[in-house]
């Protein structure tokens, strides 16, 4: 799969998962402790808390796509992404608040709550950048699976290009959050993460079809076992 296959395949996983992201992390982003109200402050705030988990979301793909690079075997990928898609489907039809609920309950994540309340009394954008730093660190299924997909990539640097894009595919909505989401109301927010899981489940099936290597473009690519090339969620 090409490089410019993969990229586009993370930005349409960020830009679908965007509803789960409205859903979980919108009250946050709308009570970012912004030096100001006015349109201009929101935008800068918003691009820098949203920088901010981008640049988290990069680096832990970078850590694991070299993890994949070290662990993975070319021949293991089909079975690997087959995996993946059914682990995200079981998630979806049963294992969701467990596992989120219990990841949000292990000591890091509580200490993560802490350090965050924290930032939340510093009115400026150091701190809007850093909430969005220990934001791309919270529990989320989103985020789980596109990290999955930044392991089975099998490099370091389309690791972390996969997960930064992705990250890129959330702003727009996430930004719009920032900036006019109080006109949304809780009842729309509720209705994008009702949203959700469909969306992920349509990801989850296409993990499983990308594994069965169909020859479709962008949904089941050809891979061929010891040729270069990126594993990707299409």
């Amino acid at each position: 799969m090409s490089l410019t296959e993969l990229l586009t395949s993370s930005f349409l996983i960020g830009a679908a998962g965007s509803l789960h992201c409205l859903g979980m992390c919108g009250p946050l982003a709308l009570s970012l402790p912004l030096p100001g109200r006015t349109m201009g402050a929101r935008l800068k705030g918003g691009l820098l808390y949203n920088g901010g988990r981008i640049t988290t979301y990069a680096l832990l793909g970078l850590v694991l796509g070299t993890v994949g690079e070290v662990l993975l075997r070319p021949e293991w990928q089909r079975g690997l992404s087959i995996s993946a898609g059914a682990l995200l489907l079981l998630y979806l039809f049963g294992g969701q608040k467990r596992l989120e609920g219990a990841g949000a309950q292990a000591k890091p994540f509580l200490r993560l709550r802490s350090l965050l309340s924290g930032l939340f009394q510093k009115h400026n954008y150091a701190s809007v950048y850093s909430i969005g730093l220990l934001n791309g660190l919270l529990p989320c299924g989103t985020v789980y699976l596109a990290l999955l997909t930044s392991f089975l990539t099998g490099g370091a640097l389309k690791g972390g290009l996969f997960m930064a894009v992705f990250g890129m595919g959330t702003l727009p909505a996430m930004l719009l959050m920032v900036l006019w989401g109080a006109a949304l109301g809780s009842s729309m927010r509720m209705r994008f993460r009702k949203a959700a899981p469909v969306v992920l489940g349509i990801m989850g099936v296409l993990l499983v079809l990308r594994g069965m290597n169909l020859g479709i473009p962008f949904v089941s690519p050809h891979m061929v076992a010891g040729v270069e090339g990126a594993v990707g969620c299409h």
